[in-house]
């Protein structure tokens, strides 16, 4: 069942909750409302979010102290402030502690349709998350001798003005490395701004970089500063710069060079200081030979080139990232999961995760969440990798080699993707978990969240994701009326 991205709205006028509602609603998206800050705070821990929509100006908790209060517990959710013409320095200021964008009031609603496809796309994309030290510097997790290099590298160019092109697969840490070298530098005082290329329609990579004067285009109500100028004096994160139209490409060319930009529409030229740092999973030097990418930009770009490995050529850092993933979700999850047991440890050690540290996070989440018991054993684990304990006794292979494949128990349609297999595991396991406690409890669903130590909401919510509609006591429409 596909997932339909639900939209937080929190304002404090109630006739603007409910437009924002309705108009979402036939957009097709899943919508929960808000007063203000605290009741957001009470929604979000109830039943989550995809994107949040909120007023800056509110009673209470405001949007500020609201958007705080997501990027240190949910940084992956993107948060949209909505704000008065008269409050655009406000709007400006959530963008540079983190908001994902802004919109103005009286706004266009095709610029709000915009604003929530965007962030429902990066949220797709599930970029990584960010983990500070105690200092609130970006952590990297890994002894590896690659992480080693890696981290040395870092270390040496952080604090130079130098572009740096980060190149891996999906789910490596690219953005990580972005934090790192923006808290390293002599910038970290001033913004470190984010857009990932990826999630943004290519003909509005422009206006999102460069910025808008208003009237420059249909729904340009207001003019409206770019990604460069908000980061000047600091640094911006161009992810996915493979995506970038080439007709944009001369303009990016451009600003690097001579640090100057003009916004759309406008005549005025605007100075920045930008570090930039650009990320992509492409091979760049295959873009030029195939005519979709300057070779002059790519060496503007290619100062510091930064590789991150798989996750399958750094094996040896695998215990440290589940470890360091069982304290992030006990914490975040209020659980209690104290280990992983040897065995269970040695076949996540030798899975090949496709989806790189990105997977092997989201894995951890769940294995904390549905743990059975204080230790995460072998039964915890899903068919793929309980298939590979009676397929591999022996121990997991080393660092860079290959691994042999897995017994897949249970198969999705033939030919889907490994990172596929996960899902499909994942999902019945879950599947299966949830069953067990409604049929343990007779169908009652809020015994069966206890059980499952989840709100009887959020279990709500993913029995009508995995398609649940009874047990075998009693039909889950009778539990709901418990």
């Amino acid at each position: 069942m596909a997932h339909v991205p639900k939209v937080l709205i929190v304002d404090d006028e109630a006739n603007l909750r409910k437009v924002l509602a309705a108009t979402l609603k036939r957009e097709g998206y899943e919508v929960a409302t808000a007063g203000d800050g605290d009741a957001a705070i009470a929604e979000l821990e109830e039943s989550g979010a995809d994107v949040i929509v909120t007023d800056l100006v509110m009673p209470r908790r405001d949007g500020l102290s609201l958007l705080r209060h997501v990027l240190a517990t949910h940084p992956e959710i993107p948060v949209i402030v909505i704000t008065a013409h008269g409050t655009i320095d406000s709007a400006v200021e959530a963008l540079k502690l983190g908001a994902f964008d802004y919109i103005t009031k009286p706004f266009d609603q095709e610029e709000l349709r915009r604003a929530i496809a965007k962030a429902t796309r990066t949220h797709q994309l599930g970029a990584a998350n960010v983990v500070s030290d105690e200092k609130g510097r970006a952590q990297m997790v890994g002894q590896s001798e690659a992480m080693r290099r890696i981290l040395e590298l870092i270390d040496r160019v952080a604090d130079s003005p130098s572009t740096v092109l980060i190149t891996g697969e999906s789910g490596t840490g690219k953005e990580l490395v972005a934090h790192r070298l923006h808290d390293l530098s002599s910038r970290r005082s001033r913004p470190l701004i984010k857009v990932n290329l990826a999630a943004l329609p290519k003909e509005l990579i422009e206006s999102e970089l460069f910025g808008y004067e208003k009237g420059a285009f249909t729904g340009a109500v207001s003019a409206k500063p770019g990604r460069f100028e908000l980061a000047d004096g600091g640094t911006l994160f161009l992810d996915e710069i493979g995506e970038i139209p080439a007709e944009i490409q001369v303009k990016l060319l451009r600003v690097l060079q001579e640090g100057e930009l003009e916004r759309l529409g406008g005549l005025r030229t605007l100075r920045v200081d930008v570090r930039l740092i650009a990320a992509t999973h492409r091979d760049l030097e295959k873009e030029i030979q195939a005519g979709k990418f300057r070779e002059d930009l790519y060496y503007r770009l290619h100062v510091v080139p930064i590789a991150l490995p798989p996750l399958r050529e750094r094996r040896s850092d695998i215990p440290l990232l589940v470890e360091h993933f069982r304290e992030k979700y006990n914490r975040r999850l209020k659980r209690s999961v104290q280990s992983v047991d040897p065995r269970c440890l040695e076949l996540m050690t030798s899975y090949p995760w496709p989806g790189n540290i990105r997977e092997l996070e989201n894995f951890m989440e769940r294995l904390v969440l549905f743990a059975n018991g204080p230790v995460v054993s072998e039964t915890d684990l899903p068919p793929e990798l309980q298939g590979r304990a009676a397929a591999s006794p022996t121990p997991p292979p080393g660092e860079g080699e290959t691994p042999r494949a897995a017994t897949i128990a249970t198969l999705p349609p033939e030919g889907a993707s490994l990172k596929d297999l996960v899902r499909f595991a994942a999902e019945a396991l879950e599947r299966d978990l949830i069953t067990k406690a409604l049929a343990q409890t007779g169908g009652n669903v809020t015994q069966a969240a206890d059980r499952l130590k989840i709100s009887r909401k959020t279990l709500q919510t993913k029995m009508k994701d995995l398609g649940l509609r009874g047990v075998e006591e009693r039909p889950v429409e009778d539990a709901d009326r418990s």
